[in-house]
């Protein structure tokens, strides 16, 4: 598998907000950093993203390989998330990723994006209260 196709079969399982095909992207002990979550198992990180979402979509913007390393890449894209109250909460987002040596999982990603427009709806979602 191509470092593009792990991204693009990275993003359709983000959109079908399957997390069985999100992890299956992922090497055993691959982990996620995120702003909002912390650092977890992708294991972890994806059962918790989904039970805070209702439907979700992406829309890449570019893919960047890093020249000396092609295990090293990082994903630029459009994240119109929306919580699990319906609140809108969009963001664009550069995902930092490193992959296995064979570069069909993902080992580790990076979420690097701006939080604060969305902060208190997130944690007022997650906390489970309400408008």
């Amino acid at each position: 598998m191509t470092t593009p196709e792990v991204l693009h079969r990275y993003l359709a399982a983000l959109d079908a907000g399957s997390v069985d095909a999100v992890i299956a992207c992922f090497a055993p002990g691959g982990e996620v950093a995120s702003p909002l979550y912390g650092t977890l198992p992708a294991a972890r990180f994806y059962p918790g993203l989904f039970a805070d979402s209702s439907a979700s979509s992406t829309e890449l913007r570019r893919i960047y390989v890093d020249p000396r390393d092609d295990r090293e890449v990082a994903l630029a894209f459009h994240y119109a998330w929306v919580l699990g109250d319906g609140t809108p909460a969009p963001f664009d987002v550069v995902d930092l990723v490193t992959l296995t040596d064979d570069r069909d999982l993902i080992a580790r990603l990076t979420i690097c994006y701006d939080t604060a427009p969305l902060r208190s709806s997130w944690q007022r979602v997650a906390s489970g209260g309400s408008g």
